[in-house]
Order: C-alpha cells, then sequence, then structure tokens
C-alpha cells in the first residue's frame, strides 16, 4: 500500500465574529461563508482553481441551506466543477471537516481543498408549531380549494400559531450546555476567581495579538468589522467579579463574563499535498499530524457532557507516541471557563487517569504559557462551525511563526462529543 501523503496547511481565513444581533443581523450562513471563502481565495490566489472538495457546515441551519457548501462553491471564484457537501458535528464542525478533507489528501484520492464552517444565531431557524405543519402539509395535498380550507378548519387551533424558537438545550436532559458545565464545574470544584482569571487572559491576549498584527493575514474586514466586536481589551477581575451567575442563581460561577457569547461568524482553511502547493509557490504553515474523536455518555452522572476531549486526546498521544511535554501550544476551545479548566484537571487527577482513562499516570498538568496564547473563544466569540477553522488558523500560523513544534487543538460538542487534532511544523 501507498504510504500516506503529508497534508499541509497552506492557510486560512475568517470574517471578524460579532456578537448575535449586532453587525452581522442581515447576514445568512450563506453570505458569511462566502465572505470568508472569497477572502482566502484572493488570497491565495485560487480563482478558477478546481479543488477536490469543499467541505464545509453550519450547526444552526435554515432548510433554504440544506445545499450550503455547494451553493457556496458556484458562487465563489472557485472553478464551479469544484465538488461540495456539508458536515454537522455541533461545535466541532469546523475541525471535523478538516479532517475529512485532510484524510482524502493523505490517501491521495484529492491533491487539495477546502474545509469551512458558519454559524449566525442572529438568524437562527424558528420552526413552525408541529400542528401548522401538519395543517399546511393536509392543505397542500388536498385536491380541492374546499378540501383545502376543510382540512385548515378541522385541524388548526389558536395554540398551532406560536412558534418554536431554538433553545441551546440537550434533547436527552433537557439541560442548556451551561446548565451541564456548571454541574461539571461544582464536580471538579472549579471556583468563580479561576473562570474569572482565565476569562481575562483570553481578552487580553486576542488584544495583544490584534496589536501586534497576527491576524492580519487571517481575516478579512467584512461589514465594517475589521476585528472581533466581542472583544474586552479592557476587561478586568474586578469587571469580571461583578457579574451575577446566569446558570444558577444561587450558587453558581458560570457568567455571560466567563462564558462564550452567542456570535455569527464564518472560517475556511486551505488544505494540501505538499506538491501540490508547491507547485503553485504557496506557502506551508504547518501539517496535519493526527487527529481522534470522542464521545460520552452525559446521562451518567459521572460523566459531564463538554468532557469528550479529556478522552480523545491520550488516544490520541497514544496513537503519535507522544506525550504533553511534546506539545508547545494547546488550544482548548472555551465554551466556557469552567470546561477548559475541569478538562485540565481531570488530566492532572490520578484517580480520573487510572479508572476513566486507563492511564498508569496522569497526563498534564498544561503550562499557562502554552494555553490559549493568541486568546480564544472567550473572547473571539464562538460561531459553532466556525470556531474549527479560527483554531486551525491561528495555531497553524503560531507553529510557522516558530519555525517548529507541535500544537493540540480540543474542541468539545454538543451530544456529548470531542474533536481533537495535532499539527506540527
Amino acid at each position: 500500500m501507498t504510504p500516506p501523503r503529508k497534508v499541509a496547511i497552506v492557510g486560512a481565513n475568517r470574517i471578524p465574529f460579532a456578537r448575535s444581533n449586532t453587525a452581522y443581523i442581515n447576514d445568512s450562513n450563506k453570505s458569511m461563508l462566502a465572505a470568508a471563502l472569497r477572502g482566502l481565495i484572493e488570497r491565495y490566489n485560487l480563482q478558477g482553481e478546481q479543488l477536490g472538495e469543499f467541505v464545509a457546515g453550519a450547526v444552526l441551519k435554515h432548510a433554504r441551506d440544506w445545499n450550503l457548501a455547494r451553493e457556496v462553491v458556484i458562487e465563489s471564484q472557485l472553478a464551479p466543477t469544484t465538488p461540495a457537501y456539508d458536515v454537522q458535528q455541533a461545535c466541532g464542525t469546523g475541525l471535523e471537516a478538516a479532517i475529512l478533507v485532510a484524510n482524502k489528501i493523505a490517501l491521495g484520492q484529492i491533491d487539495a481543498g477546502i474545509a469551512g464552517g458558519s454559524d449566525t444565531t442572529s438568524d437562527a431557524p424558528i420552526a413552525v408549531n408541529p400542528g401548522l405543519q401538519q395543517a399546511m402539509m393536509r392543505f397542500n395535498g388536498a385536491r380541492t380549494t374546499g378540501d383545502r380550507f376543510k382540512a385548515f378548519g378541522k385541524m388548526l387551533r389558536p395554540r398551532h400559531l406560536v412558534p418554536e424558537i431554538p433553545r441551546n438545550s440537550e434533547p436527552q436532559t433537557g439541560l442548556s450546555m451551561g446548565e451541564h458545565c456548571q454541574i461539571t464545574a461544582k464536580r471538579w470544584k472549579i471556583d468563580r476567581a479561576e473562570q474569572d482569571a482565565l476569562a481575562m487572559r483570553s481578552h487580553q491576549n486576542l488584544a495583544r495579538s490584534y496589536e501586534e498584527g497576527f491576524f492580519d493575514d487571517l481575516i478579512t474586514p467584512y461589514q465594517g468589522l475589521a476585528r472581533d466586536n466581542n472583544l474586552r481589551p479592557n476587561t478586568s477581575l474586578e469587571t469580571l467579579a461583578k457579574l451575577n451567575p446566569v446558570f444558577d442563581r444561587e450558587a453558581g460561577t458560570l457568567t455571560a463574563g466567563n462564558s462564550s457569547a452567542l456570535t455569527d461568524g464564518a472560517s475556511c482553511v486551505l488544505l494540501a499535498s505538499e506538491a501540490w502547493a508547491q507547485e503553485r509557490g504557496l506557502p506551508i504553515l504547518a501539517y496535519f499530524r493526527s487527529a481522534e474523536t470522542a464521545a460520552v455518555d452525559f446521562r451518567d452522572e459521572r460523566e459531564g457532557l463538554l468532557m469528550a476531549p479529556t478522552y480523545a486526546v491520550p488516544r490520541m498521544l497514544e496513537k503519535t507516541g507522544l506525550s504533553f511535554a511534546d506539545i508547545d501550544f494547546f488550544e482548548i476551545h472555551e465554551a466556557f471557563a469552567a470546561q477548559v479548566l475541569s478538562t485540565l484537571r481531570a488530566w492532572e487527577d490520578e484517580t480520573f487517569c487510572r479508572e476513566q482513562l486507563g492511564l498508569s499516570a496522569p497526563l498534564g498538568p498544561v503550562p499557562e504559557e502554552r494555553l490559549n496564547v493568541r486568546g480564544s473563544s472567550i473572547a473571539t466569540g464562538h460561531p459553532f462551525a466556525a470556531t474549527g477553522g479560527r483554531i486551525i488558523g491561528q495555531l497553524a500560523k503560531m507553529l510557522a511563526e516558530k519555525g517548529e513544534g507541535r500544537g493540540l487543538i480540543s474542541i468539545c460538542a454538543a451530544g456529548g462529543q470531542g474533536v481533537t487534532a495535532i499539527l506540527e511544523r
């Protein structure tokens, strides 16, 4: 068998992330993803190129988005003969899309592809009531005008006119992601001060990165924004400490300040074989080394909804023969500060590592100076499917600037899932 090819990360692009119902209030998943892709195409002169595929997704999708990736390609400057398809794995969507493209490049099935993701909570789909939906289907299937009105008259009730507003909750438990995370924070004894300190560092690191021009070749300005409008460069521990708990108002520690905000945005990543990139004189920032996914049964009170990466990472390290000592940068998606801190604490806990992970010794610790050093989701915001592309782009550029090293990506996702990867240079 032909050995797998190395998969190069050539570049990435995103639009600035915007808080829900602000700058992108009139934008759709399609318009934002198209803007992120257009910026990537222009930066790397991909006009007219037929790529192996474009893989992208969104978590909150309207029915009109059913072929989102393909529609974006057709309206882009890529060759319209570039195949495209949608994926969805909650918050892991963007990273999973990149893994799918990388795998095909490694196997020689394609030479280059783009992975992306887009999400908007400003344009979240609002469903009609099931009763109204059934009445409308009967109306549509009736043969005569009289039968149609009879169908409405027999089935439709005033309560059926009330729409179903989307809620960020788990169908299996009825609890929101934040409520689940609050339970996990209590289990791992993560206090409020720790969470606020991590949140403040996220804003400080992102602000410093903008000041240094780090994002100049990673972001395309859009709708009047040149940087993420969730960023609070002057936030302080005193300011964060004044915020009230959100998910447990009596004894909770999670607040709007130490949690990621509802956000709109999109991102894309260009992946290729070494030969394809070299033929076009394109840079290689880093390489995909490995990836791993995991899932936990969060209905079991011993497991946390957002703790699946704690299982995926040690599996990935074992397969690659690496340890935390070999990792230069840790990119742990900040859905909540408490979720990041619980993950770190689990990897340092001897009992958890032995009984749950099957390890002979703790996996951690993770040095603070290696964690989310360019800011993460609490500061940037978190447009669900776009977060993976943001992290890949940041990490690949960090490795390129360092000239060598490895970086680990860990993303928790709804449904008790985790998507992780290792990049290296």
